[in-house]
Parts: C-alpha cells; structure tokens; sequence
C-alpha cells in the first residue's frame, strides 16, 4: 500500500482543477469509505456526500450509515425514488418481476437508482465514485477522470487500479468503519432482492443479479452512452 499517499495526492491535484460543488456518491461499500477517507485528507472547497435509497436496501447498511456520519462527523445525503415512480413500477413488475427479463431488472434500476441520481448531481461539478477495473467485465476500461455526457459532470475513479487486498488493506489500516455482510460472504453489495453471498471462488459481482450475464451486470449508473 506504498501508493496511498500518491493516490491522495493524485486526488487532490485532481480536485484543484474542479470548479464548483463535488459529490461522493456513498453506496455501503468498502470502497466508499476508503474513498471518502482520501477525500477526508484533502482540501476541497465544496463536497457532498450522498447515497441512493432505493428502497431496498438492507439493514445493514442502515446501521452502516450512522456509523459513517458519526466516525466522519458528516451528513450523508438521501435521494430517493419518486413515490408515483415506485408505485407504478410495483403494480407493472410486483415483487420480484426485476428477474423475469433484463428489461425488467433495469427498468427498476432506472426507477430506484439512475433518476434520484440525476437530482444528487444536478448543479455538481464533479462526481467522485469507488469503482475498480479489476471488479468486473463491465469496468476493465475505466479511467480516472472521465467526462459523462449524460449527467454533465466529470466523474472521478480514483481506485481505479486498485485491488481488493488493497481496499481491505486500507479498511483495516485505519480502522475504518466496514459493512457487517461483509463477514457473511458478500463482495459487492447492492439491493437486497438482487445481491447474495458468494463463494470464495467466485468473483467479486458474482452476488449481483445473478441470473444475468457477466456482461449485463450494471444498474445504468456507470454505463456509457453508445
């Protein structure tokens, strides 16, 4: 982990460039915190950290949640699904119509995480996430600053090289706050009735929407427009 400080200061050279407001988004995972921690040790004018509730999410990372706003001593934000949304979204798929089709699965990850995060960004700058290349097929062509078209916003991967040892290292390092499923199997950790433990041999999205292609396996928070 000789890297740390170099990524820190990767990061903070990065965000002096950023005009306006920066966002966090904070989904329960250990790479959030590992982030958050970074940006805790750099100086930056305006940041937001926030995460999506779906609605859907597990207990745990309700417990999580405070434990982060006290250890970091801020405010996560919540942006939440429009109720007319979630309910129109329920009559058509009922309670588990997300696994009939890839349709259907990512018409609720539209609902529940890619419009509440167009209202967290709104008016940001510059967008801050946790992903690493080596989690999935989806993420191997990742950069540390990219630009998304969609939502107007630079967005910002600065574990981009980093490994899972590395993550847990880091967590554990500075004894950083860590999701409880963790110990029960999970690896990557997302709503409830689409994520589940895995197996040592499996990789690290292997619990998210299992039924699915390796391919397939994003919300729509992370994939380009083509």
């Amino acid at each position: 982990m000789s890297y740390n400080k170099l990524c820190k200061d990767s990061l903070q050279q990065i965000l002096s460039k950023i005009n306006g407001e920066i966002a966090l988004s904070f989904s329960y995972q250990a790479e959030d915190t590992v982030v958050l921690h970074l940006l805790s040790q750099c100086e930056i004018k305006s940041l937001e950290v926030f995460t999506l509730d779906t609605g859907k999410l597990f207990k745990e990372c309700e417990e999580l949640h405070q434990k982060i706003e006290e250890f970091f001593k801020i405010p996560i934000k919540r942006y939440s699904p429009e109720k007319s949304d979630v309910k129109e979204l329920e009559n058509r798929l009922g309670t588990w119509g997300m696994r009939d089709s890839l349709e259907n699965r990512r018409s609720c990850c539209h609902v529940r995480k890619v419009e509440p995060l167009k209202k967290a960004l709104k008016n940001k700058s510059a967008w801050v996430t946790g992903l690493r290349a080596a989690q999935s097929i989806t993420r191997s062509e990742l950069k540390i600053v990219e630009y998304d078209e969609k939502l107007d916003v630079f967005k910002i991967n600065p574990l981009i090289f980093w490994s899972e040892d590395d993550v847990f290292g880091y967590i554990k390092k500075y004894d950083l706050p860590l999701n409880p499923l963790y110990a029960k199997g999970f690896k990557s950790i997302g709503c409830e009735p689409c994520t589940r433990a895995v197996k040592k041999s499996e990789d690290a999205r292997a619990g998210r929407w299992w039924w699915e292609n390796p391919e397939h396996k994003e919300c729509g928070l992370h994939v380009k427009e083509k």
